[in-house]
């Protein structure tokens, strides 16, 4: 029996290499393996922990559906659907809240980065970890796509899982993590902090031609060596883009150094840029195609709702009969 693979990712505007890179490729190399059966989902609820427009939301939702849909999430093998679309997600987020200290939230170190950055500190956002658990546990998700940011959230849905068929009975597999390969992907401008759309000039999205991303990578920080080498410690510039062409390429990191140990910082640049523009060109034209269908898009994910609903309303069935309710 294949092990099920269960992932969301918010619709937070447009995607970017980071996006692509940390979750959506390990998605859809995971689809297309044979290996597991996948689930893959907006996530809409979390997203309204930070401030959004709400007349601006709806048109995220159906962008970020594209954009998977354009990067190779396929719906005949992997259900995609909006999180909200399916209420057993909140009813048994609510529940977990009942067996999860506030001790437990109180430790996430992606909250306090949060907070600290300027969100504002509304309870959902300190609850997210138990929605997220929510989402994977719904489905008995075996195996969930995350980065290293993430991992934390995954032990507390171990935790959770654990604590409930402890007081409860077995009834919950505890999931594993299926680690992304590629590194964190860091700001053109500055490799010091993860690339992010709050910091454009530094940011390749997914949508960019192949013009930006050469002005973008040819004007990306690097260092005053006179060699091209590997240090993500000590020489993040250029090892932040050695990470992005590993990522692109499929080659280690290493590798990558080696391949072009002997070439100027802008032949190397230039390789990249040729590299990216080449792999984000067949996703820019599949995001073209869906982008003039919205109907498809829309019915798309209203199959996929369809297709989980059963599962979903299942599990908590299940769980309402184990905790006492009627």
């Amino acid at each position: 029996m294949k092990s099920l693979v269960v992932s969301g990712i918010q619709p937070s505007g447009t995607i970017h290499i980071g996006n692509y890179l940390g979750m959506i490729k390990q998605a859809v190399d995971l689809q297309d393996s044979g290996g597991y059966s996948c689930l893959y989902f907006i996530v809409d609820l979390h997203s309204l922990t930070s401030k959004y427009d709400p007349k601006k939301k709806p048109g995220d939702i159906i962008g970020i559906a594209t954009d998977l849909l354009a990067a190779g999430i396929d719906p005949e093998k992997s259900p995609l659907f909006i999180q909200s679309h399916v209420l057993e997600h909140a009813n048994l987020a609510w529940i977990f809240n009942t067996i999860t200290s506030m001790g437990q939230l109180e430790r996430m170190v992606e909250y306090k980065e949060k907070i600290a950055s300027g969100q504002t500190p509304n309870a959902g956002l300190f609850d997210y970890p138990v929605l997220m658990a929510a989402d994977i546990l719904l489905y008995k998700g075996q195996k969930v796509p995350v980065g290293e940011d993430q991992r934390q959230h995954l032990e507390l849905a171990r935790d959770i899982a654990r604590s409930f068929n402890k007081r409860f009975g077995e009834t919950f597999p505890e999931p594993g993590g299926v680690y992304t390969k590629a590194p964190r992907v860091m700001s053109l401008t500055d490799p010091d902090k993860k690339m992010s759309k709050s910091m454009p000039a530094g940011c390749l999205y997914l949508s960019d031609s192949p013009k930006k991303i050469k002005q973008k990578i040819g004007a990306a920080v690097t260092d005053s060596q006179k060699k091209i080498g590997y240090d993500p410690e000590n020489r993040p510039g250029i090892s932040n883009l050695i990470n992005i062409y590993a990522g692109f390429s499929g080659s280690a990191p290493e590798s990558v150094a080696k391949q072009f140990a002997d070439a100027s910082y802008k032949d190397f640049k230039t390789a990249a840029s040729d590299l990216v523009a080449e792999k984000l060109k067949g996703i820019q034209e599949r995001r073209e195609k869906f982008g003039r269908n919205k109907k498809e898009v829309i019915r798309i994910l209203e199959e996929g709702a369809n297709a989980v609903r059963p599962i979903a309303q299942k599990t908590l069935a299940e769980v309402k009969e184990k905790i006492g309710l009627i």
